[in-house]
């Protein structure tokens, strides 16, 4: 095993003192890397572990650093959803701007992606929002930018659609290229603003011409925030029209396919979106075309006891 080998099983395993005597002997591990150019800091911040990326920090890692994706520390901390531990490579000069797997992937777009609206929060407070399209500020519920970039009667400015490229924080989600079609970019913001929690946004969006049930890429708003406990943004989506048992893709290949919001609901375990579904007339028999499974067995498979028996 390599020492660069050791160091990523010290980091694993949480050895903290076993990390830094490497780091002792072997200075030059800080800027080393594995496969597809992955250093130890983005190993560290993928493990949630502030106190092994504070020793890679003090002994020199960077925290500029891009892998063969362009992915940063900075963008795994967003990805893991750890405010933080994205504070902390902030602190130590972490860039805001750079771009991971397309155009518009910077750190604040993969929080957004995954409805981590705390990290993103941050990430917009100390390096701006970028890039300012609609999505970005459906995500963040930024109404002065939502009203600048969407008039009332749903026309978009030219930003609105901009800088959509990235569309998968990894391979395990199937390739996609977003359309410059004004419906799409409508729809896939309310998606983003559903995810993130952002019922103020969800409510314009809906009233300036998105379509409640699009499935744009891998998941409807309502499946979105069931997947992401947003019990509010459920609700809302229901109480403006949005279909309790519309079918939708999911995630990656495998995850869901024809499935239903409850499913996700179930497999997030969340109990007050669960039953926003039920009261909402959500079939808690429905199978998906993936697994053929109902969302008490997805709940079942997920280690969501309660949910499960919610659903029985």
């Amino acid at each position: 095993m390599s020492a660069f080998d050791d160091a990523w099983a010290q980091i694993e395993a949480g050895d903290l003192d076993g990390l830094r005597a490497a780091l002792v002997r072997r200075p030059g591990l800080v800027v080393a890397s594995g496969d597809n150019e992955n250093d130890l800091l983005a190993f560290a911040v993928a493990r949630r572990d502030a106190r092994a990326a504070e020793l890679l920090l003090d002994h020199g890692a960077s925290p500029a650093h891009v892998n063969v994706h362009g992915w940063t520390a900075l963008h795994q901390a967003a990805y893991v959803g750890e405010p933080a531990l994205a504070e902390q490579l902030l602190d130590a000069g972490a860039p805001t701007h750079m771009e991971a797997r397309g155009e518009g992937g910077t750190a604040l777009v993969v929080a957004l992606f995954w409805g981590h609206a705390r990290t993103a929060e941050l990430l917009a407070a100390r390096g701006g929002v970028a890039p300012a399209n609609l999505r970005v500020a459906a995500g963040l519920g930024d109404q002065p930018l939502l009203d600048r970039l969407i008039a009332a009667d749903g026309t978009l400015a030219p930003a609105a659609g901009s800088a959509r490229e990235f569309h998968r924080p990894h391979s395990g989600f199937p390739g996609w290229e977003p359309a410059d079609d004004a419906a799409e970019v409508r729809d896939e913001a309310l998606a983003w603003a559903a995810r993130n929690g952002r019922v103020e946004a969800l409510e314009l969006l809906a009233a300036r011409g998105a379509s409640l049930d699009a499935d744009v890429y891998r998941g409807t708003a309502l499946a979105w925030a069931a997947a992401r406990g947003r019990a509010e943004a459920v609700r809302t989506l229901l109480a403006l029209g949005a279909d309790p048992g519309a079918r939708t893709s999911f995630g990656g290949d495998g995850h869901g396919e024809q499935a239903t919001a409850l499913h996700l609901a179930a497999e997030s375990g969340d109990r007050a979106t669960i039953a926003a579904l039920l009261d909402a007339g959500a079939d808690r028999t429905a199978r998906d075309a993936r697994h053929d499974a109902t969302p008490a067995a997805w709940a079942e498979h997920a280690g969501r006891a309660d949910a499960a028996a919610l659903l029985a």
